[in-house]
C-alpha cells in the first residue's frame, strides 16, 4: 500500500472511550502547583523542540508526584523530540479526499481480496472473536487492512518519543498528555517496552492502538496470558472489544444509518475512513 505509517493511523481514535478529560487534567493542574511555579512554567507546551528537555524534566517531576514509578520515568527521560512525528502530524491530507479517491488511495480492492482470503484461513479465530464480542470478521479485516496492510506496515517510530513529543506540542497537548500517562503505565507494568516502535503518533500493533486504548480495550486473544498487539489474535480481539465498548450490538448492521455504524465512528474521526470500513467490511463479509 502506498501509504505512510502516519496516514494508516487511527485518527487518534477520537471517541473518548466513555471518559472525559476534566478530572484527569484537574489532577495534572494540581500537581503542577505542588511542584512549584518554575516547574509549572517549564512544562508549558511549545511548537518547537527547543524546550523539550526542560519540559521533560518538569513533566517527570509531575508524573512522579502522580505515582509514576522509576522504571517508567527512566523510559520517559530517554525520549527525544521527534521532528518526524510533528511533520506527519501537520501533513495528513488523505482524510480530505472524496470517498472514491480515499478508497482508491487505500487500495480497497486489494484489502477486500486479501481480507476474504484471511477470513478463510483464520476462520477459527474470527469465529471465536464473533462469539465473544458479536463483531463479524468484515469490519475487523477492513480495519486491519487499512491500518497496517494486515500487519505488514506497523511503523518504525519510537513510540514513547512520539507520544511525549505530541504531549509537549501545543496542538493537542491535553489529549496526548493522557496518552503519555497511559504509555508510562504500560511501561511500568511491562505491557509496553521502553524501546517499542510503531506509527508516527504512538499507535502500536496490527490495528494501531494508542496507549490509552491499549489500557482500556487491550485483551489476550491468543491465550498466552498477556496483551501484545503485535500478535494478530490479540490485536483483532482488542479491536472487537473496542467496537463492543463503543456500542456494538450483536447481529445488527454496521452500514451508515444502522445500529453499529456508531461504533465504527468511534474508531476514527474521519467520515471517509468510517464509510470505507463499512463498505469494505460488507464486501468481505458478503452480507
Amino acid at each position: 500500500m502506498a501509504m505512510s505509517a502516519s496516514e494508516m493511523g487511527l485518527g487518534y481514535q477520537k471517541a473518548e472511550n466513555g471518559m472525559r478529560h476534566g478530572k484527569f487534567m484537574g489532577v495534572v493542574a494540581a500537581l503542577a502547583v505542588m511542584v512549584g511555579g518554575t516547574a509549572a512554567e517549564a512544562a508549558k507546551c511549545s511548537s518547537t523542540g527547543g524546550n523539550f528537555e526542560r519540559w521533560k524534566q518538569s513533566f517527570a517531576a509531575e508524573a512522579k508526584e502522580n505515582g509514576v514509578k522509576p522504571r517508567a520515568l527512566a523510559a520517559l527521560m530517554d525520549t527525544t523530540y521527534s521532528t518526524a512525528t510533528i511533520r506527519a502530524d501537520r501533513g495528513q491530507k488523505s482524510f480530505k479526499l472524496s470517498l472514491s479517491a480515499f478508497m482508491a488511495k487505500r487500495g480497497a480492492p486489494t484489502i477486500v481480496a486479501r481480507g476474504r482470503s484471511l477470513k478463510k484461513s483464520n476462520a477459527a479465530l474470527f469465529a471465536a472473536i464473533e462469539k465473544r464480542y458479536g463483531v463479524p470478521p468484515g469490519p475487523l479485516l477492513a480495519i486491519w487492512g487499512m491500518e497496517t496492510a494486515f500487519g505488514n506496515v506497523t511503523g518504525n517510530q519510537h513510540t514513547l518519543s512520539a507520544v511525549a513529543t505530541l504531549a509537549y506540542d501545543c496542538r493537542r497537548t491535553e489529549y496526548f498528555t493522557e496518552q503519555l500517562y497511559a504509555a508510562l503505565a504500560l511501561v511500568e507494568r511491562g505491557s509496553l517496552s521502553a524501546s517499542a516502535r510503531g506509527a508516527m503518533h504512538g499507535e502500536v500493533g496490527h490495528t494501531q492502538f494508542l496507549p490509552k486504548n491499549v489500557r482500556l480495550y487491550g485483551v489476550d486473544g491468543d491465550g498466552d496470558g498477556r496483551v501484545n498487539l503485535n500478535s494478530k489474535a490479540d490485536a483483532l480481539a482488542s479491536t472487537a472489544n473496542f467496537l463492543k465498548g463503543h456500542g456494538w450490538v450483536r447481529g445488527q448492521g454496521y452500514q451508515p444509518g444502522q445500529t453499529n455504524f456508531g461504533a465504527i465512528q468511534g474508531w476514527n474521526a474521519a467520515t471517509v475512513y468510517q464509510q470505507a470500513i463499512a463498505i469494505m467490511g460488507k464486501q468481505i463479509d458478503g452480507r
